[in-house]
């Protein structure tokens, strides 16, 4: 049901000098999943078809197919089964409101906008598997953050690849933010200064980068829980948010990443990122129905502006014709 942006060495540019307001750039983001969504529901929809067994069956597939998983998928049909009964309702065309309606409902609880004002420094923490759009993300979050008035700070603490501290070096740049970073060395201990320069520096943000691990790889995630212990040392409390940055193309496979780094960092917020190409966004619908850490942002884009937080409602109506 969705997808996003796609990760770059340099920050790009936006291609068009038009603005957008960010209700048609979220509309045209989602176009791939809305054509994915609507073609077959409309055509189950339609006019005059009845409310049977066969019906519920073809929704079923549909769902499923759009990546919602199986429990979202048995929430959304036991939500319209119980509105047809409720409201008497016996022709199809009646439904697609109703499903709407159901979508909305389900993704509301993750639908928690982030609140930075709590500590100063504000420490977020972000983790992810390789090329789910981190490091970009975290240039997307300082323009964000500056955008609000707030000073922020970078800590490039992937240190297995130069290539992803230079990308941050790069955002840094273009979002005229400090970044702090070492040629070699260990993540926790660039972190831990970052938090440390912030404090002594009054910085209201820091957003910490952390290098890509896989969920199997049961040394990193071991190491990255190290990464979290050595923050709250520089500052008792932090991070004061742990963010997964999610690649919607990867489906279901989003799921466990969610199961799994939640149950090694306490996970409080989500970034689903490339949700403008072939991705099936319905996998949040998954997340929601599992795992329902709050979304705290989405992506639709490759530009400073194409991330925004979540919002239920302005999604799944992008999502319908």
């Amino acid at each position: 049901m969705f997808s996003f942006f796609k990760s770059k060495s340099e920050p790009e540019t936006p291609a068009s000098t038009e603005n957008p307001s960010w209700s048609e750039r979220l509309r045209r983001g989602l176009s791939k999943t809305r054509d994915v969504l609507n073609t077959p529901v409309s055509e189950l929809f339609s006019g005059g078809a009845k409310i049977d067994a066969a019906l519920y069956e073809e929704l079923e597939t549909i769902l499923l197919t759009a990546d919602m998983g199986v429990a979202a998928t048995q929430a959304l049909l036991d939500a319209l089964r119980q509105r047809v009964k409720r409201d008497a309702l016996t022709d199809a065309a009646q439904l697609k409101g109703a499903l709407k309606q159901a979508l909305v409902e389900l993704l509301t609880p993750l639908e928690k906008p982030l609140d930075t004002s709590t500590h100063k420094p504000f420490v977020i923490m972000l983790a992810g598997v390789n090329g789910a759009g981190k490091t970009t993300t975290i240039g997307k979050l300082a323009q964000h953050y500056q955008s609000q008035g707030k000073s922020v700070l970078l800590a490039a603490g992937d240190t297995f690849r130069a290539a992803a501290r230079e990308q941050l070096i790069a955002w840094g740049e273009r979002n005229n933010v400090s970044v702090i970073s070492q040629e070699s060395g260990d993540s926790a201990a660039v972190i831990f200064d970052a938090v440390n320069a912030a404090k002594a520096r009054g910085i209201d943000i820091v957003l910490a980068d952390t290098a890509g691990r896989l969920p199997t790889q049961l040394h990193l995630m071991e190491e990255i829980k190290k990464v979290k212990r050595v923050i709250s040392k520089a500052d008792p409390g932090a991070p004061h948010e742990v963010l997964l940055v999610l690649d919607a193309n990867t489906g279901q496979n989003a799921v466990m990443q969610v199961k799994a780094f939640d149950d090694a960092l306490g996970l409080t917020g989500l970034v689903v990122t490339k949700l403008d190409g072939t991705a099936k966004g319905g996998v949040i619908a998954a997340i929601a129905k599992t795992r329902p850490v709050p979304v705290r942002f989405i992506g639709v884009g490759e530009t400073l502006h194409d991330l925004r937080p979540f919002v239920a409602e302005e999604f799944v109506e992008a999502l319908f014709i």
